[in-house]
């Protein structure tokens, strides 16, 4: 046989042989089925950080996977209220929601944990304990019972304390007091005699200029600066007790989620970390601009909560903790976890970060 006679041959089979594998391959693995992904939120359309946030991450989802998870992003009250979240994906009517979830801890107490609490854990505490010492496990566990599968998807940091049409100089100051405070923070105010109020984020404005509440805490400077809430009080005080590194939650329905293949669930949850890790970046870079804007634009009077309120604040959540713990065993497996992680990440980040930031800023005056 001729050589070119030979390699004719030769590349005819070739092709023959491609056609053939290609017909034996299953469809799916040529053209995947596409996948409808229906994401409800607790946060108004384009709310800068938590809103735009979440929408960040359902364009992340698509591209992700070239468009074949379908995601529907749906703001607050566009499909259902805020607070009804919870339950649209758990039934089944949604696929995903986007919150803070200590706004169920009606449903179980230990849903707090999974945001924030009092004297709680940092933005890379909470990282710390979900990914390595067990609080995904926990948490799968607690949302199981609910039909649910949850990851890590945004963090808003250390927040402040709130925003006060009065000075707040002792404890007996929050007497009385009307304030928007969701979570266990609620329950650690309504201990020292104030009475906490959970409101979505769109209705805190509108309540506090009409006098319904006398104080709301949000976020921080950068949130709370656009929701304009300078305009109703000028005392705005830190640091936050309540929400010392405040994680969101991708909350999915777990049979849904159960269907999916790996590499779909990988790619929902490589977009849920890098927005864990975004929006936490995104607060940092924002949160200094805006605070001095406050301040020098909008004539607020930043206030530090005394020693002697801080002390309260502790009692208080001792109490609320004593609670939570008698609640149920999960509770109480779930705050000793939590406790431990806060002792062992907390001690040693009280000798890296804590004493590095203290002496750098000593040196350079910061």
């Amino acid at each position: 046989m001729k050589r070119r006679d030979f390699l004719k041959n030769a590349s005819v089979a070739s092709v023959g042989a491609a056609a053939a594998a290609s017909t034996a391959f299953p469809a799916p693995a040529i053209a995947q089925q596409r996948i409808d992904m229906a994401i409800v939120s607790t946060w108004p359309r384009d709310f800068p950080g938590l809103g735009t946030g979440a929408q960040r991450f359902a364009q992340r989802v698509s591209d992700l996977t070239e468009g074949r998870i379908n995601v529907q992003y749906f703001a607050a009250g566009e499909r259902v209220g805020a607070f009804d979240s919870f339950d649209e994906v758990a039934s089944g009517n949604a696929q995903a929601y986007h919150a803070a979830d200590y706004y169920w801890k009606g449903k179980h107490p230990a849903w707090a944990y999974f945001t924030a609490v009092p004297f709680g854990l940092t933005y890379t505490e909470i990282n710390a304990w979900i990914r390595f010492m067990g609080g995904q496990q926990l948490w799968d566990q607690l949302a199981g019972d609910f039909g649910l599968k949850c990851l890590m998807c945004g963090n808003t940091g250390v927040q402040m304390g709130g925003w006060f049409n009065k000075e707040i100089n002792t404890a007996d100051d929050l007497k009385g007091l009307k304030m928007r405070i969701p979570g266990l923070g609620g329950d650690v105010l309504a201990k020292l005699g104030a009475s906490p109020v959970s409101l979505p984020g769109g209705q805190i404005y509108e309540n506090l200029i009409s006098g319904a509440i006398d104080a709301t805490e949000w976020v921080g400077p950068w949130n709370d600066q656009v929701m304009k809430f300078y305009e109703a009080a000028k005392y705005y005080y830190y640091p936050g007790m309540h929400e010392p590194g405040a994680m969101l939650s991708l909350g999915m329905n777990a049979s849904w989620w159960g269907t999916l293949s790996k590499s779909d669930q990988l790619a929902i949850e490589a977009a849920s970390s890098m927005e864990n890790d975004v929006m936490m970046s995104e607060f940092n870079a924002k949160n200094g601009t805006s605070l001095t804007q406050l301040i020098k634009e909008q004539g607020v009077q930043l206030r530090k909560f005394s020693d002697e309120i801080y002390d309260s604040f502790g009692e208080a959540s001792d109490e609320v903790f004593d609670e939570v713990r008698a609640h149920s065993d999960l509770a109480s497996t779930v705050h000793d976890s939590f406790v431990a992680a806060r002792a062992d990440v907390g001690g040693w980040g009280n000798l890296a970060e804590v004493a590095y930031i203290t002496q750098r800023n000593r040196v350079l005056g910061v």
